[in-house]
């Protein structure tokens, strides 16, 4: 699974490298995570692991007013990121671990965001007791994390093609599902110092692969990011083709109207700053 120190390097070029097709496959869920975040009023916002800016830059944009900071561990992802808001200067894009992140003097944050960027903190309780700290009193906290593995299909089939497992190891470990089990989210945010917590249940489909050859598209997109692309590299030849083989049989039959869909299960928390 993909961790802090993975973000910082290759995990995050590749992510940089494909930041179309990986804010496409996040596309409704960022669309309700901008809906949910017009239910508040904020001026300051900080976006963790902010990625390549989506969510940074649409507030910027129907906020003017607002003054948005994002903040991600990945060299690539904030070059990527300042580079799309170059023309909104309401935006900047910070290289630091949000966990530790100071802010500069004034800058308290009302509005705390977050798409899929808060599960890989090495000590969740003390990264939220930090944001806790340097956030406004009362200032809303809004994100998503994937619930169970098992309700997300864009994993689990294309993990079962896979010759080759990757080993299950704690399932509360920083990774893209730490945060799946609700209980253990809200003890986290509680003893961080965060009140008033929800967790909205949302399942919506992840988009693999569209335009005039959907299933290449798509076998580009899972052979760039996540666990085939970890794999790809330790399987034989032989072993290769024959997945690849494989991954195009199965995209075929997730393939309706030109678009290559599969599908996903996430929480959207929310919470207030209780300090």
């Amino acid at each position: 699974m993909t961790d802090k120190f993975d973000w910082a390097g290759q995990a995050g070029d590749s992510w940089a490298a494909e930041w179309r097709r990986t804010d496409r496959s996040f596309g409704m869920l960022t669309e309700r995570l901008l809906r949910r975040s017009r239910e508040h009023d904020f001026n300051k916002v900080l976006d963790i692991g902010c990625g390549a800016g989506e969510i940074s830059l649409a507030i910027a944009r129907s906020r003017n007013h607002a003054k948005v900071v994002g903040v991600d561990i990945s060299p690539r992802l904030i070059e990527t990121a300042r580079e799309r808001g170059i023309n909104h200067p309401n935006a900047s894009f910070e290289l630091a671990d949000a966990s530790q992140w100071m802010p500069e003097e004034g800058f308290a944050p009302d509005f705390l965001v977050s798409r899929h960027g808060v599960m890989f903190f090495e000590d969740p309780v003390a990264a939220f007791a930090h944001l806790s700290s340097i956030a406004a009193p009362g200032a809303a906290l809004l994100f998503s994390c994937f619930r169970d593995l098992s309700a997300n299909s864009f994993f689990t089939e294309i993990g079962k093609l896979l010759p080759r497992q990757e080993k299950a190891g704690d399932p509360k470990a920083p990774g893209p599902f730490a945060f799946a089990d609700r209980q253990h989210v809200e003890n986290i945010l509680l003893q961080g110092g965060w009140h008033d917590i929800s967790f909205e249940s949302f399942d919506f489909g992840m988009i693999a692969g569209a335009g005039s050859d959907p299933i290449e598209d798509a076998v580009g997109y899972y052979t760039t990011i996540g666990p085939a692309a970890r794999m790809m590299p330790m399987l034989a030849d032989e072993e290769r083709e024959s997945f690849l083989d494989d991954l195009r049989g199965l995209l075929e039959q997730h393939c309706h109207d030109g678009i290559v869909l599969l599908r996903a299960a996430a929480w959207i928390v929310s919470a207030r700053n209780g300090q």
